[in-house]
């Protein structure tokens, strides 16, 4: 895939960045290189790799899953203008 002066033009556009007439062959260049990077990329044969999260293997530290209030309640309401049982009261909106 080649990118011409008229899609760089467009990708300019669409992502709202001023771009001069003097940087579009420079930028074509640019995204041209990166295609081609892409594209080799997509040839390397990866059946058999197990996708990864990290270069170094470790195993994620898990931690209970336990429901609770933070034990905070009280200091996040203290500045509400009204709280009722740990609760923000709000006015009515819809009648």
């Amino acid at each position: 895939m080649s990118v011409d002066t008229a899609t760089v033009r467009r990708i300019a556009h669409l992502a709202r960045i001023a771009v001069a007439d003097d940087e579009v062959e420079h930028l074509r260049g640019e995204l041209n290189a990166m295609l081609a990077f892409v594209e080799q990329l997509q040839e390397v044969d990866v059946a058999g790799v197990e996708p990864m999260t990290s270069v170094t293997p470790m195993a994620m530290k898990m931690r209970e899953d336990v429901v609770n209030d933070g034990g905070i309640a009280d200091e996040i309401v203290q500045n509400a203008p009204a709280s009722e049982d740990h609760f923000f009261l709000v006015p009515k909106v819809v009648e």
